[in-house]
């Protein structure tokens, strides 16, 4: 039960989508899920079938989309997180949502990541429809051994999208929030930060033969820290801060205008 909801512009519950990248049955969606309902009653989740990590803000164009109704509020989608916030605004839920939350995705995405992350591209797909949106993830690898910090989302989550939901953001622009790899006491609080950049190639390409001698590849990456700078998003996260980072739909590099007005 929600002891003070979060009210939309009428005066009513926020309508809350939650969705994710790694899956309907993924652990950080029923972390998410948990959040969404501590800010309201009107929760709605629609995700991927399947893990559908890295697939940015990919379409499902060339094969049909299948739903399957777990319950009322709680739909599976055979496409990729921007099918799903389609689907859930299009053909699944009752009205527009009023806020897209998306994560919590297993691992962080920072820096380099925001470019190839589903999760991020279920929130660009919300912010593109003209909606609040979210993207949040849990960093691991850096500090803690075990088990996923899930717990420093659960903690602190609910009251820091109750502060940012009232943000005003203007148009095009989503949150990109990743908690730190640490205990939730250890958390050293908030910072807002830029996106970074990693000081070396993360992606490595794993060759190995199947039974038959035929090569196979498997795309992954090194955990590594770099030496971010200070301000940035991987800086906050390597240093237990929470890193919120607002994100810009349009991609335009306006400094590199005039030198390319220049040569045409």
């Amino acid at each position: 039960m929600v002891d003070k909801p979060l009210l939309n512009a009428e005066g009513k519950p926020l309508r809350i989508l939650v969705t994710n990248d790694d899956g309907i049955h993924a652990e950080g969606l029923v972390v998410l899920e948990n959040i969404a309902k501590s800010l309201s009653p009107d929760v709605w989740v629609v995700a991927p079938e399947d893990e559908q990590s890295g697939k940015s803000h990919s379409l499902t164009l060339a094969d049909p989309i299948r739903l399957r109704r777990i319950d009322d509020r709680h739909v599976a989608v055979s496409g990729t997180p921007a099918d799903c916030v389609i689907m859930a605004v299009r053909k699944i839920m009752p009205g527009m949502p009023d806020l897209v939350l998306s994560g919590v995705n297993r691992g962080q995405n920072v820096a380099d990541d925001v470019t190839y992350s589903g999760t991020i591209a279920a929130a660009m797909e919300g912010t593109s429809i003209g909606l609040k949106s979210f993207a949040v993830s849990q960093v691991y690898g850096y500090h803690q051994e075990g088990d996923m910090q899930w717990r420093v989302a659960m903690e602190h989550g609910p009251a820091l999208m109750r502060k940012l939901y009232t943000a005003e953001l203007g148009p095009g622009v989503l949150v990109n929030i990743n908690f730190p790899d640490c205990r939730p006491d250890e958390v050293r609080g908030v910072k807002v930060t830029r996106q970074g950049k990693r000081d070396q190639n993360m992606l490595l390409v794993d060759e190995r033969l199947d039974m038959r001698g035929n090569r196979y590849y498997w795309l992954g990456f090194r955990r590594e820290n770099s030496k971010p700078a200070e301000g940035t998003d991987l800086y906050a996260v390597y240093n237990k801060w929470i890193s919120v980072t607002p994100l810009h739909m349009n991609l335009t590099q306006l400094d590199a205008v005039d030198a390319l007005n220049a040569v045409v």
